[in-house]
């Protein structure tokens, strides 16, 4: 879309733009896809969000589709040749956060506990509006959600990159007061 204000990091690049319009804060509800964003949110931990986004469709290859049931199951073997993946951001820890988190998902999923129930559950279930003029990294919430992330073993879930997720996912609504999108994520009806 042209012709519109955007968020100002959302201006420089076709590919943010497009992030940007299409998918970032947008409410979602689906587990899998919480769960993939927040592991990508962690492999961004010291880079640029470009960086990520760029190198996704080999993040979604590489990590089986982000199936939590087929990562929580990689072996050493796995994480060595994830390593020599050059199309993905190679860091042994984050890999083995990934795979941890994984495990994670399944055992709340074996528990009857719902990854996007537990996401939302912070809410109450509803998105929450961030101002839309203030640009802030962290916040009582994401907090909160961090240390309990945290508690349950969950790496790379600091309350800077559990905000940064909350954004990307829509739990909380950050597009900046004068951004198009931001009352169009506003009206959005989801649950």
């Amino acid at each position: 879309m042209t012709g519109h204000n955007r968020c100002p990091w959302a201006e420089g690049d076709a590919q943010m733009r497009a992030y940007h319009d299409e998918e970032w804060g947008v409410p979602q509800r689906d587990s899998r896809m919480l769960w993939e964003m927040l592991m990508l949110e962690g492999f961004q931990a010291g880079l640029a969000w470009i960086i990520v986004l760029r190198k996704r469709e080999a993040f979604r290859k590489a990590f089986a589709g982000f199936d939590p049931k087929k990562v929580a199951r990689f072996s050493e073997a796995k994480i060595e040749r994830l390593m020599a993946d050059t199309g993905i951001i190679r860091a042994r820890a984050k890999i083995e956060a990934t795979i941890r988190g994984a495990q994670i998902f399944r055992e709340m999923e074996d528990t009857g506990e719902s990854f996007g129930d537990f996401c939302w559950s912070f809410t109450g279930g509803k998105v929450v509006k961030g101002d839309g003029r203030s640009a802030i990294a962290t916040s009582p919430l994401s907090e909160q959600i961090s240390k309990e992330m945290k508690r349950r073993g969950f790496k790379f879930v600091g309350p800077t990159i559990v905000y940064a997720w909350m954004q990307a996912v829509g739990i909380v609504n950050e597009h900046s007061s004068s951004c198009f999108r931001r009352a169009q994520v506003n009206d959005l009806k989801f649950g």
